[in-house]
């Protein structure tokens, strides 16, 4: 199959959607097909060498289009690409596509619906993001003038117009893909009409190599005299909940007779601030901010930690969840949509409600656990279902049946789809 992936995010920007993105080409260029990723331009991908990653194991299918971008980005550092990136059209003018696939409902979402009306084609869209959950990131709720009509506007928008849009969107493609079952029920309740599948996002093989040797040297490194080391990582953002898991840390503080160490892994607007909000909580010692780590490392430090800690109550999936358990690291999460749908309670993990003292007594009682290396053994055995190589056979079917189906809005069965 010839596939053209669309999307508004993409390496070297750092976050769950470009990951997914990557590795979703990558498991499919593997296997044969021949994938073109449009995404925006960077000033690190002037280079037109950094392009050429993965050019080994995909053997040439998988390309890469930039298409520019406005001046201006989003406080998180999302580029934010024209309304019709120019780059786009004359590729799909020269070259034939069998599927359109996009991973975002705006920008590039709407130049995907007209191309496959334009072309024929189906198009795929999979529902990564919660934006109503990101909403702040906007210009217009920014800031304290006008606070009531501010806020009066702000739910309309994310009770009433966001759900609105995503539900003509997904309406308007031909096949939905849900990270997780929770998501796909919360897609159908919204409206969606058509197909939906759970497709989760892909693990690539190094998160499961064993890094006994690096992950010993790390331990060493941020607890020389021994103790509980865990670990955390994502964006610095708001929606990603860091007050919370920065005063939870303050209650384990309070409650662990052990030394710890807590590593925070992931750069983004609100590094400085949360400096500063562990030395007000006196829990800087125990904080390691480490910044962004290559992905092909992430893992020793994941296998070298005995948690993992997740406080994001955004997530549609939680791909950061499965890498942990991949490694053998149970999880310790605030109960949410994406974290219901992989932690099982008192097996892989715990999930708490929104309460810093339940939240920080289940990781004191995972950290100081006697048989959590059983918990360990059953996080590794939940996430080898996330293998990349085996999802990419997956979404490989699910794209042949919807391109075979024609116009799968009439209706169509699949294993999966609902």
């Amino acid at each position: 199959m010839k596939i053209a992936m669309l999307t508004n995010n993409y390496r070297p920007f750092v976050g769950g959607v470009p990951i997914s993105v990557e590795r979703q080409a990558v498991g499919l260029a593997k296997r044969g097909n021949d994938v073109t990723v449009f995404a925006p331009a960077y000033e690190e991908t002037k280079d037109a060498a950094k392009e050429q990653l993965h050019e080994e194991e995909c053997r040439g299918r998988l390309h890469v289009v930039r298409f520019s971008t406005g001046k201006q980005c989003l406080e998180n550092g999302m580029a934010i690409p024209k309304l019709a990136p120019r780059e786009i059209l004359p590729v799909f003018e020269e070259e034939w596509f069998d599927l359109i696939h996009t991973h975002h409902p705006m920008f590039v979402g709407p130049m995907a619906l007209y191309l496959g009306k334009k072309y024929d084609l189906p198009v795929v869209y999979t529902y990564h993001t919660r934006y109503e959950d990101y909403l702040h990131y906007l210009p217009l709720f920014q800031g304290q003038k006008n606070g009531i009509f501010r806020e009066n506007i702000y739910r309309a928008a994310k009770e009433k117009l966001v759900p609105g849009y995503m539900r003509w969107f997904t309406n308007q493609c031909n096949l939905v893909l849900a990270p997780s079952a929770g998501i796909q029920k919360q897609i159908r309740e919204q409206g969606t009409k058509v197909p939906i599948a759970v497709f989760p996002t892909g693990l690539e093989e190094g998160f499961y190599r064993d890094f006994a040797k690096e992950a010993k040297e790390i331990r060493r490194r941020f607890l020389p005299e021994g103790g509980v080391l865990f670990c955390t990582t994502g964006r610095l953002e708001k929606e990603k909940n860091p007050e919370f898991l920065f005063r939870g840390i303050q209650q384990l503080k309070e409650k662990m007779y052990q030394t710890f160490r807590v590593l925070v892994i992931g750069t983004g607007s609100m590094q400085e601030e949360l400096r500063e909000r562990a030395k007000q909580l006196k829990i800087q010692k125990e904080i390691c901010f480490l910044g962004n780590v290559p992905n092909m490392e992430l893992n020793q430090y994941l296998q070298a930690s005995d948690v993992f800690l997740f406080a994001s109550k955004s997530e549609t999936q939680g791909i950061v969840l499965a890498e942990a358990m991949a490694s053998g690291c149970p999880v310790v999460a605030v109960q949410a949509s994406g974290v219901e749908d992989i932690v099982k309670n008192g097996v892989n993990g715990f999930m708490t409600e929104e309460d810093v003292f339940a939240w920080a007594e289940k990781v004191q009682e995972t950290a100081e656990k006697s048989d959590r290396q059983e918990m360990r053994r059953q996080a590794k055995q939940t996430a080898d279902s996330y293998r990349a190589d085996r999802l990419a056979q997956y979404e490989e079917l699910l794209y042949e049946q919807c391109i075979l189906a024609g116009d799968p809005r009439k209706g169509y069965s699949c294993q999966g789809i609902r």
